[in-house]
């Protein structure tokens, strides 16, 4: 298939180039002598067509084929039957009786005596000492200083008066006194005062308790256990159980199951091979061959 498809794109490609060469010598000769002489020529092209064409396949199919058939069954029915089972069993018998015991056991006794212990106690001694606290005071000291104040007095003016865009000078009213206040700065002295620091030491009295180690010594009374072993005998009176065996039998029902043969009439599937035709439209590549016109020049050259 891929052979047949590349045949036409061979012969196609192959004019191209020839077209081209024709070209190329139909420009030289131009330049060199006459010009080329054109003409068509029918080249002939294989082309791949693809015709839809019916195949007839064969398959198998299975078909069921329904048959009845007679089968002996075997079905188990239950039955209850009886067997007798022989056993053990135990029974108790109780047997009273006593026995003498002698065993030991542990009577304290107690005894008092005395010991001397020795202890120490802390006996507290008091002392009275002193001690130096340092504390601040603000002492107040006065110092002189001079400050600038703001003062003036009051002085008596002869003041003009006159409009200045009315009157002429000839015109003006007579003059008037008025009384005119005149700011001054004054320097003065001023007694301040400032606190200064100042650090005093003073002794303060202090008791101390000090607590001194004093051995002492006490008659202690104390009691001591001692243990006295002592034979014991008593007579406990007891119980006895003695198994005996003996020989039960019983009746025990039991399910057996008993087989029963009866025949039923079973339908059956059989499968039966069967060839089945079928039609099946596939494509079948042939080569079509075709004219193509082309074009090809020639030069013609006059040179010798």
């Amino acid at each position: 298939m891929r052979r047949l498809l590349g045949v036409p794109v061979v012969a196609v490609t192959f004019l191209v180039v020839m077209a081209n060469l024709a070209d190329a010598r139909c420009g030289t000769c131009a330049t060199t002598c006459s010009p080329c002489r054109c003409s068509t020529v029918m080249k002939t092209c294989r082309q791949v067509v693809y015709e839809k064409q019916e195949v007839t396949c064969y398959r198998t199919c299975y078909e069921p084929i329904t048959e009845e058939k007679t089968v002996t069954c075997t079905k188990y029915v239950p039955e209850t039957q009886y067997r007798e089972c022989e056993y053990t069993v135990y029974k108790p018998v109780w047997e009273e009786g006593t026995r003498t015991v002698t065993y030991q056991v542990s009577k304290p006794v107690y005894e008092t005596r005395e010991r001397e212990v020795s202890y120490t106690i802390c006996r507290p001694v008091y002392e009275t000492k002193e001690r130096e606290c340092h504390y601040t005071v603000s002492r107040p000291v006065r110092y002189t200083t001079k400050v600038k104040v703001c003062s003036g007095h009051w002085e008596t003016r002869e003041v003009e008066v006159c409009a200045p865009a009315t009157c002429a000078p000839a015109t003006c009213a007579p003059a008037r006194t008025c009384r005119v206040w005149v700011p001054e700065v004054v320097e003065k002295e001023v007694e301040c005062v400032k606190y200064v620091p100042e650090t005093c030491v003073k002794k303060v009295p202090y008791t101390v308790c000090k607590m001194v180690p004093e051995t002492k010594t006490k008659t202690c009374a104390y009691q001591v256990c001692r243990m006295e072993t002592e034979a014991v005998t008593r007579e406990i009176p007891y119980k006895q159980c003695r198994m005996v065996p003996e020989k039960c039998v019983k009746s025990i029902p039991c399910t057996v199951l008993k087989p029963v043969t009866y025949e039923q009439t079973v339908r059956c599937v059989r499968y039966v091979a069967k060839t089945v035709p079928y039609t099946v439209t596939c494509c079948v590549p042939k080569v079509v061959c075709k004219q193509i016109p082309v074009k090809v020049c020639r030069p013609v050259c006059c040179c010798r």
